[in-house]
């Protein structure tokens, strides 16, 4: 019996657990509740030929994420990747009580949205800065604030410019993919998520230190 469901025959000898298994906990736990050696004869098999359903879902993020990133400069470019990879592994610092929920994407949009039109005024040399429409989405867009500030360091208009468009993109990049998949709250950020773990390769890692987007 499987000592991990508890349900199906142990047929595969894990490396990892040093026991035998079932073949679907070995697939579903792989690399997440199992901290998989490098040299797991499965992993590699896995990683040689993955399932369809995972292929065409790569294929899908890549062409997804190269639409939301269509006509951009380089500088464009690199603010979304740094904005991407920031939303990717931000965890607000305080949380209220009755605020325990994980970030979704429509505080994402509503950060965004009130960034980019706080950069628009500046770019047109009005200081105003603009509310986001909730709380989580305030936390998000003080938390992003400094990183942008640091980026832009004096690069004055022409900043202001580049880094509203980024983030009006990244605004409508969450209302599209809440369009595509209307039953998940966080399908903008699942997909930066996974598009961070892709290697150059387009394997999955297992652990990743700093997240990184991988563009092709």
């Amino acid at each position: 019996m499987c000592p991990l469901c508890r349900q199906r025959k142990a047929r595969r000898s894990c490396p990892a657990l040093q026991q035998a298994i079932c073949a679907v906990c070995c697939g579903t736990k792989r690399l997440t509740e199992i901290r998989c050696p490098s040299d797991c004869s499965y992993l590699a098999s896995a990683r040689e030929h993955p399932p369809a359903a995972s292929v065409r879902r790569q294929q899908r993020d890549v062409t997804l994420l190269i639409q939301y990133m269509r006509d951009f400069s380089e500088q464009q470019s690199q603010l979304f990747l740094m904005t991407s990879a920031f939303l990717v592994r931000y965890h607000p610092a305080e949380l209220q009580p009755l605020e325990l929920q994980p970030l979704i994407d429509d505080d994402v949009a509503g950060a965004a949205g009130a960034l980019a039109a706080t950069f628009e005024t500046a770019a047109r040399g009005v200081i105003y800065e603009h509310r986001p429409p909730s709380a989580p989405a305030a936390r998000l867009a003080a938390a992003l604030k400094p990183l942008f500030a640091e980026a832009g360091g004096r690069g004055g208009t022409s900043f202001e410019r580049d880094a509203a468009v980024v983030l009006r993109r990244i605004e409508e990049a969450a209302g599209a993919m809440r369009a595509l998949e209307p039953g998940s709250p966080r399908p903008l950020l699942e997909l930066l998520g996974r598009m961070s773990r892709m290697s150059p390769s387009g394997e999955t890692q297992g652990e990743v230190e700093a997240p990184r987007l991988i563009v092709p």
